[in-house]
């Protein structure tokens, strides 16, 4: 299993982000993926979870009416879109199969998109 997120950067508060995800070596159709973040001193936190179909989504209170997670299941990819971003939000972001919600959580994960938000 390999994912490989992507789009992190340094952004101005209420400015906007967009995060890719490129999956291999899974089926990818077959299971609900999302996003998890990680600040620094902090535990996980699951951002977003789509379900294989893209028919159901579900957000962190943190995030809900801002984040907008979607997936290209031709393409392998997942995405996030992040509007109206604030300093909160300032973490690691990793796309994982399946879906993290916190430390405890297991799954797979590459290497992270780093996000920063300056005030």
């Amino acid at each position: 299993v390999q994912l490989q997120a992507s789009g992190g950067g340094l952004v101005q508060a209420g400015g906007s982000l967009r995060l890719s995800c490129a999956a291999s070596g899974f089926t990818f159709d077959d299971y609900a993926i999302g996003w998890f973040r990680q600040a620094p001193g902090k535990e996980r936190e699951g951002v977003a979870c789509i379900s294989t179909s893209s028919g159901n989504a579900n957000y962190a209170a943190s995030v809900k009416g801002r984040f907008t997670v979607s997936r290209d299941n031709a393409k392998n990819m997942l995405y996030l879109q992040m509007n109206s971003l604030k300093p909160e939000d300032t973490a690691v972001y990793y796309c994982s199969v399946p879906c993290v919600r916190d430390d405890e959580d297991t799954g797979f994960w590459g290497q992270g998109t780093l996000v920063t938000v300056s005030s």
